[in-house]
């Protein structure tokens, strides 16, 4: 899967060395260069082609955090009131 972002960034780095040791070149170019053309877009990328898995786990998080909710409780004992009784003083 990682293949086609690994030979990208390949070309992107072979691209900003010919740019950094050209005669006319310089070392920022160079770095612009593997920045601009192989870490952008390959992030980019990588980004967008992991959108379906992060779906994917979160949906399966939300549907194991239903399913225990769902649970009745397992420990014997009665559910305690949600709202606490008012004490009044005498």
């Amino acid at each position: 899967m990682y293949i086609v972002p690994i030979g990208w960034l390949y070309v992107a780095l072979m691209m900003a060395v010919a740019e950094a040791t050209n005669t006319n070149g310089t070392v920022l170019g160079g770095i612009l260069t593997f920045v601009l053309y192989g870490l952008g877009p390959v992030s980019l990328v990588v980004y967008l082609m992991g959108a379906p898995a992060r779906r994917k786990a979160l949906k399966r998080r939300e549907a194991a955090e239903l399913a225990l909710a769902l649970q009745p409780d397992a420990g014997g004992h009665a559910p305690a009131d949600p709202a606490a009784a008012v004490r009044e003083e005498a």
